[in-house]
């Protein structure tokens, strides 16, 4: 499992013998089923994730006490509540395992101690960070401009796979959407 994360590494920066090495040493690889939750609302996150197969999502809980998703992870890529993460603070939201994922992981000390270890992986995951605000405030912009089903060719022209292994509900309250509506763009999509 490695291999695929130093491979996305090492496609942004120049990575040492060493730099790999602690690479291995701090991020733990697992296995975890599908409907997993990896990360509790009402808690401190404890790791980030780097989704190396499966689909995982954020969500949280509104005042009506309806799930809403706010995140759906395509491999590959890093998962986790950020703000919180970043801060250790008691997160609002839940992190799940839509389908079974193998995963690496990374506690925040970890993951502090491996950027001061590492220039490589000091400047990697700034430009991780840096990714996950512009993926916010992109995706914030797209929901208030774009109609629904702008949003929807949007997500299966770019992620074509979450069609096919994340549930509708959760799709449809990631788009801003009742499934209902969703159903009714994909039928209108597909005459």
């Amino acid at each position: 499992m490695h291999k695929y994360l130093l491979n996305i590494i090492s496609q942004k920066v120049s990575l040492t013998e060493a730099d790999i090495d602690l690479c291995k040493a701090r991020f733990e690889p697992v296995l975890l089923p599908k409907n997993r939750i990896v990360e509790q609302s009402g808690y401190i996150p404890q790791y980030l994730y780097f989704v190396v197969k499966g689909f995982m999502r954020i969500f949280h809980y509104n005042e009506s006490g309806d799930e809403v998703t706010t995140h759906i992870n395509c491999p590959p890529g890093f998962l986790t509540s950020y703000f919180h993460f970043i801060n250790q603070t008691k997160s609002d939201e839940s992190v799940e395992c839509i389908t079974e994922c193998e995963l690496l992981r990374i506690t925040k000390p970890n993951l502090d101690w491996l950027t001061s270890q590492s220039a490589a992986f000091k400047d990697f995951s700034i430009q991780i960070f840096q990714q996950s605000i512009t993926y916010n405030e992109t995706r914030s912009r797209e929901l208030a401009t774009l109609t629904a089903e702008q949003r929807y060719k949007k997500l299966i022209e770019h992620y074509p796979g979450v069609i096919h292994h994340v549930p509708v509900q959760y799709i449809a309250s990631f788009l801003g959407m009742k499934p209902e509506s969703l159903s009714r763009i994909r039928k209108r999509m597909l005459s």
